[in-house]
């Protein structure tokens, strides 16, 4: 058996997320109390607590699904997890970075919560949205963004067979979703995100970011990390700072990700954090290419047992 790791991104939080685990498991509790004390807020209280317009806040979401994911990898690590491979999708680079001992989490939870504030605070004004199109062709796609010709749209998340994100303002996501629609997409679903992500106009935001992250020392990767930007990799040779820069205003290749893990002999997934999202695009991207795997999820005591007797 060898494991991969997958850490999800935006849009699956939820109110309460990974209450129980940290009710439960002391590894948890000191996860949540580490990052108060780095950061000097109550991410657990954020999380358990806040309301759901609140914890949509770009600046609060990423570092609530940081948080929450990295909780679920201390218990694993303790109860004796080995994982071959790790990768993310968008902020989840950052867990899965902290996955191969790139970064701390004190240094992943401050990264994270100063992305997300940058993300949030300079993106340009005016009325954003991200959809998700499903049962289209990536080219597809593509074309239904090129035919919008009143405002800015563009493909963004490339998932799996199947789903592609779109990004832009509001109206011309709008569009986008009715012309994919009109090309035989099944159906076209907005988002929970507030923000042109994965797009050129986050380039002020990732010049920002680019100097909160020249004062992180990056260790060598201790596990492969698939990165997001080509789904290759990362190489001992790599920028990482250029590289994690460039990650917010460029597209997200997810799904080439999921296929270089396969090429790797990756055959049991677990995703860890909230939602299923990403254990649906790792089933789709192993059916394609007709290859069995494991796939599951650890959010809640419930799953994180069911994982832990199949991980171990």
């Amino acid at each position: 058996m060898k494991i991969g790791f997958v850490f999800p991104g935006q849009g699956t939080q939820t109110v309460g997320m990974g209450k129980d685990l940290y009710e439960k498991y002391d590894e948890a509790k000191k996860v949540y109390k580490k990052i108060e004390q780095v950061l000097g807020e109550d991410i657990a209280k954020l999380t358990f607590e806040t309301s759901e317009e609140e914890l949509n806040q770009t600046k609060n979401t990423q570092i609530a699904i940081y948080a929450m994911s990295m909780a679920i990898l201390e218990i694993l690590k303790t109860q004796g997890v080995q994982v071959d491979a790790a990768a993310g999708l968008s902020l989840g680079e950052y867990s899965a970075l902290t996955c191969a001992k790139v970064i701390s989490i004190e240094e992943g939870a401050k990264i994270v919560r100063t992305r997300g504030t940058l993300m949030q605070e300079l993106a340009p004004k005016g009325e954003w949205a991200m959809a998700a199109i499903i049962g289209l062709e990536d080219d597809k796609v593509e074309e239904a963004c090129s035919k919008v010709t009143e405002g800015f749209v563009r493909a963004v998340n490339y998932n799996c067979p199947g789903q592609v994100v779109v990004s832009g303002e509001k109206v011309a996501v709008t569009k986008a979703m009715e012309n994919a629609k009109a090309l035989g997409a099944r159906k076209a679903v907005e988002l929970k995100t507030s923000g042109p992500f994965h797009t050129e106009k986050l380039q002020e935001a990732s010049k920002a970011l680019k100097k909160e992250l020249e004062k992180i020392t990056f260790a060598p990767c201790q596990l492969p990390v698939i990165k997001n930007l080509d789904g290759t990799p990362y190489a001992e040779e790599d920028n990482m700072v250029e590289i994690l820069a460039n990650h917010v205003m460029c597209p997200v290749k997810f799904r080439k990700s999921v296929e270089t893990m396969l090429a790797m002999g990756i055959d049991t997934f677990a995703e860890i954090g909230p939602g299923k999202t990403l254990s649906g695009f790792v089933r789709k991207v192993a059916k394609e290419k007709e290859l069995g795997v494991t796939v599951l999820n650890i959010e809640n005591i419930e799953t994180m047992e069911s994982a832990l007797q199949q991980l171990k």
